[in-house]
């Protein structure tokens, strides 16, 4: 008699992580934005670092921008690198003090977190500095049709993000974006939920439509 046979694993070549980056493009177009008070295009090593391995992994850099401490001039050169760009590296401003506004600022914008990065530059960071690994507050996620990394600014910080995470990860981050028409978003559905309303008397009931956001060009505004 023939045994029924259990669960077989997936063969398919369309499952996996592997399968995904051995399809993920070569070339992405990737945006990098330093927040710092005081470094300038010039003196700004860690943008200079992300640019340079960036170039030769044969990623293409479409915009770059230094911006200060600001809330208003963070968001001002986020939005539109999420057009520009398939990945923004963002660095700088993610500590604890006063004037680190960028965690709040590029979760803000996120409509699907991806928590895996910044457990991973903890983990990684950790080994390096032990429990001051706690102070990082690197997050990620999708935003727009394009996904942000924000990581300390520090040039050894921004070599662990690069080298423990993002320099073998990006192409496949890439693929998982543009085989999706907009991560995180419903294709027509606003982000507001329609809300119910008292009928007005002698109608016999009825429903308000809900206001979402307003949509230019298919993306929120």
């Amino acid at each position: 008699m023939t045994q029924p046979r259990g669960p077989q694993a997936p063969t398919s070549p369309d499952t996996g992580a592997a399968s995904h980056r051995q399809r993920a493009p070569r070339a992405v177009r990737v945006a990098v934005l330093t927040v710092s008070d005081t470094r300038t295009p010039e003196t700004d090593e860690s943008g200079a670092y992300l640019r340079a391995e960036l170039q030769a992994a044969g990623h293409e850099v479409v915009a770059y921008r230094v911006v200060r401490d600001d809330a208003v001039e963070i968001r001002s050169a986020l939005v539109p690198f999420t057009r520009e760009a398939t990945v923004v590296l963002c660095s700088g401003g993610t500590g604890i003090t006063g004037r680190d506004v960028t965690v709040p600022v590029v979760e803000s914008l996120i409509t699907k977190p991806i928590p895996g990065f910044g457990e991973l530059f903890r983990m990684l960071s950790y080994q390096q500095v032990g429990g001051a690994a706690m102070l990082s507050r690197a997050v990620a996620g999708l935003v727009r049709g394009a996904v942000v990394f924000a990581m300390p600014g520090s040039l050894n910080a921004v070599k662990t993000a690069w080298d423990g995470i993002l320099k073998d990860e990006i192409g496949h981050l890439a693929y998982e974006i543009e085989r999706q028409a907009q991560p995180g978003v419903l294709p027509g559905v606003t982000s507001a939920v329609p809300v119910a309303t008292p009928p007005a008397p002698g109608t016999g009931g009825g429903v308000a439509t809900g206001i979402g956001r307003h949509r230019k060009g298919g993306r929120d505004e």
